[in-house]
């Protein structure tokens, strides 16, 4: 059901001459101030608009995606290769170099339990040392295992732990336990346009609506 038929049931739902509040209750429109009603007006009208644009972007997005894998395929087929799916970075520049269309696919990761066992080895690492780690170490440690809103730890964040030049065995093994507790959980597509500036310099095209 596209944004218009959700409208359509909606409206079929509220009797003629009459709006819901926000708890749902039915409220006659000669009970309601001039100024609210112009102002739901507003509203709905800006989100109509915005949810009929959001689906012309999910299909150019669609769109976009099976041209550049269409292509990847044709390009392979000159070599006697055939990928098949998406798969792997990919970027294109115009016969001109003022246009670039680039596919990135990224991987969605998370930890197992594995990674509590890691941050334990790392707490022991510490505390063995004589005369205790430096401050800005332990601050790095925190930092990098604090959970987010969702509870959960930033993959990346605790990956830079590994960068560390430290020659302990139990720091190592640390490490071991990190890149073993991670799980790829699915995979995600991102498509992204540039143009080129008069500096030669790549500018993205933004397709958010805060950055135009």
């Amino acid at each position: 059901m596209n944004n218009t038929d959700k409208q359509a049931t909606q409206e079929a739902q509220t009797p003629s001459g009459f709006r819901k509040n926000a708890l749902g209750h039915l409220v006659p429109e000669s009970q309601i101030k001039a100024i609210e009603l112009v102002r739901d007006d507003v509203v709905q009208d800006i989100v109509q608009q915005a949810q009929a644009l959001r689906e012309t972007m999910q299909a150019f997005k669609q769109q976009a995606q099976q041209q550049i894998t269409d292509f990847v395929d044709l390009s392979a087929s000159e070599y006697g290769v055939k990928y098949g799916g998406s798969k792997g970075n990919v970027v294109l520049t115009s016969f001109d170099g003022r246009y670039q269309v680039r596919r990135a696919i990224g991987e969605h990761r998370v930890f197992d339990e594995r990674i509590q066992t890691a941050k334990t080895l790392i707490d022991e690492c510490i505390h063995s040392w004589s005369g205790g780690a430096d401050d800005r170490l332990m601050a790095m440690v925190d930092h990098a295992f604090r959970v987010d809103q969702q509870g959960r730890i930033n993959v990346n964040q605790v990956l830079s732990l590994r960068q560390l030049n430290i020659d302990d065995a139990k720091w190592l093994t640390a490490m071991e336990a990190i890149a073993d507790a991670i799980q790829v959980t699915g995979t995600c597509e991102y498509l992204r346009l540039y143009e080129r500036k008069n500096n030669g310099k790549y500018q993205q095209l933004p397709l958010d609506i805060s950055s135009l």
